[in-house]
């Protein structure tokens, strides 16, 4: 069984009809409109198929999106990966296509200088994006209604029902740290905030505390729930029972006391009536719980997700996971390479790639004794200009062949008990032109200088981000993503609080895990990105030097295309860096490889020789 599906059902036409039926559910409530956002209640990255309310309302399937259908006109808010996505799979006539970064919804409602009445579901929005929406439309003497019932839940007679995939325990010996501690922490950290409870409300911060793991939504081993973290006394933690197996359900019931998610509304008013104060996040918790808590007379305080930024620290048995998962993505990665260089040019096409490495991933992960538990993200697969898109992602009907003389840009994850995994390699098919030999390396230039870098406590990803983007600067170019990410441990392959970006505010810490890939894309003709997942350092003293100085560990293992390397562009220390990466890349995979990859193994890792150019 393949975890990657590359059919992407959608239909445009059915989106009229659809559209058609809400308006008369606008009617009915007297409303100008209603906001239908890609979300679910717990505000994640990936959904269950029964959130996807936007994807059935539009056809639009892209990952970030909210439609606002109002009495006579429709509108899709996407950003700028998905501008030609959402032409092709929306109805042209129904739907007007929107920018979700330059106009998002309280922009537009805010400009539209009319007085509008617009529903909303208060479970899929968050605290702070219905602040922002309410004040918009009070600006023009409107109001934001919140509906008891979901008007796209009235109408989709054939809605899937909610997951109930299995939840299992993730044990010590990955997890590094006993869940009794973590929720002990964490009720210490409500105390200090002056609250009575948190709630989590995103199901990676529940899974890291709990110390358990699911399949409820794609590429993400999270089950869905919700949690009361009292500062004293035993969590609260609403999940469906039949999800937990004997030893999970047993297991939970010595950390909490287990509740059906029917029950969270009644609980959480319980709990708040007679002025309890209740914190919660206001970028990640619904509008909901705020009105359930105060509607019973509590109040609530704004803080962070106390789970977010531990999670984020890694301990020392996470960090060793995180290694060894690399070393076998690194075997992966190698067996994949090696096959695709002996493939002669026109002869596979994006989906067949793709698949060969989810296969490959999969029999050296068993090899190792340590299953893929699924892809940490559906792998984008792109050859020649469809690699110029950022976030592209294959499917039966955009399958492109890799031809002679184009790059093809692969990026891929794997989920495993001890690790998550991200890896982007570029390749020429064919030989690369000189352009793309120069474009590659300025992009090679900006990875490694990031990960040499070295830099004081206190220093934020937006202070390093520029390191990654100078060599490209300085001849005219940029990329539009951030350079990198954080990474979870078996959890979320895009994680916060940490960022190396323009954005990236929260300062870098050791034990992060964030990405490195800066990048280059050539609209219409190839894209290029170098992605390498790296730790953050405990600090120490340079010699000779006075203050203690953070960096970065590399910790994936695979060789960068040296066929794309214009080496003149490269200073010593570059090549230096280089060198060593590929010895350490090669002592390290070598044992675990034979034959012909083991030949490719060592060629892809032979030493420049250093001539030095400054």
């Amino acid at each position: 069984m393949m975890f990657q599906s590359f059919e992407v059902v959608s239909n445009p036409a059915t989106g009229g009809p659809r559209v058609a039926k809400l308006r008369a559910e606008l009617e009915s409530l007297g409303l100008d409109g209603f906001l239908v956002p890609r979300a679910d209640e717990h505000q994640g990255e990936y959904v269950p198929a029964r959130a996807r309310r936007l994807a059935w309302l539009t056809g639009f399937t892209g990952s970030a999106g909210v439609a606002l259908i109002m009495k006579d006109k429709a509108y899709l808010f996407v950003d700028g990966r998905y501008t030609l996505q959402a032409a092709e799979q929306t109805d042209p006539n129904v739907f007007t296509v929107e920018s979700l970064v330059d106009t998002p919804p309280p922009v537009w409602l805010r400009n539209a200088e009319r007085k509008f009445t617009i529903g909303f579901d208060p479970w899929l929005h968050t605290i702070s994006e219905t602040k922002a929406l309410r004040e918009a439309l009070e600006k023009n003497g409107g109001s934001l209604v919140a509906v008891k019932d979901n008007l796209v839940d009235l109408i989709w007679d054939d809605q899937p029902s909610a997951p109930l995939e299995q939840v299992t325990i993730q044990p010590e010996k990955y997890a590094g740290k006993l869940a009794s501690e973590k929720l002990h922490e964490m009720a210490e950290t409500v105390a200090k905030a002056k609250a009575d409870a948190t709630i989590l409300t995103d199901p990676s911060s529940i899974a890291w505390a709990f110390n358990i793991r699911g399949n409820d939504v794609s590429n993400t081993p999270l089950p869905l729930a919700f949690a009361l973290i009292p500062a004293s006394g035993e969590p609260l933690l609403f999940i469906d029972k039949r999800k937990l197996p004997i030893e999970t359900e047993a297991y939970l019931t010595q950390l909490s006391t287990l509740r059906a998610p029917s029950t969270l509304e009644g609980d959480v008013a319980a709990f708040a009536a007679g002025g309890k104060t209740v914190m919660l996040d206001p970028a990640l918790a619904a509008e909901k719980l705020r009105l359930i808590i105060e509607q019973a007379g509590g109040k609530v305080a704004d803080g962070l997700d106390p789970a977010r930024l531990p999670r984020a620290l890694k301990n020392a048995v996470e960090l060793q996971g995180a290694r060894k998962s690399h070393e076998r993505d690194g075997v992966a990665m190698v067996s994949f390479l090696s096959w695709i260089d002996t493939q002669a040019p026109g002869t596979i096409d994006e989906i067949k790639a793709a698949t060969k490495l989810e296969e490959t991933r999969r029999k050296v992960a068993e090899g190792f004794q340590m299953p893929l538990e699924n892809l940490s993200f559906d792998s984008i697969s792109g050859a020649g200009p469809n690699g110029a898109f950022a976030h592209y992602r294959v499917s039966t009907q955009s399958n492109r062949v890799l031809q002679d003389g184009e790059l093809y840009l692969i990026d891929s994850g794997g989920q495993y008990r001890d690790g998550t995994t991200d890896i982007t390699r570029t390749l020429p098919v064919g030989t690369p032109t000189e352009d793309m030999k120069r474009k590659f390396t300025l992009v090679l230039k900006g990875m490694i200088a990031i990960s040499t870098a070295r830099f004081p406590k206190g220093t934020r990803g937006m202070d390093i981000d520029v390191l990654a983007r100078i060599a490209l600067w300085k001849q005219g170019y940029d990329y539009g993503h951030g350079t990198g990410h954080g990474v979870g441990s078996f959890l979320s392959v895009h994680e916060g609080p940490q960022s190396i970006s323009k954005r990236g505010v929260h300062e870098l810490l050791p034990g992060m895990i964030l990405s490195n890939e800066p990048g280059y894309y050539k609209p219409g003709g190839y894209g290029i990105r170098t992605e390498n997942l790296l730790i953050v350092t405990e600090p120490s003293v340079p010699e000779g030097g006075d203050l203690p100085m953070m960096g970065f560990e590399t910790i994936t293992l695979c060789p960068i295309d040296k066929r794309l390397i214009d080496t003149d562009l490269l200073v010593r220390d570059e090549l230096v860096w280089l060198d060593y990466y590929h010895a350490r890349v090669r002592e390290t995979l070598l044992p675990h490889v034979s034959g012909e990859e083991r030949e490719w193994l060592i060629a892809a890792t032979e030493p420049f020789s250093h001539e030095p150019k400054g």
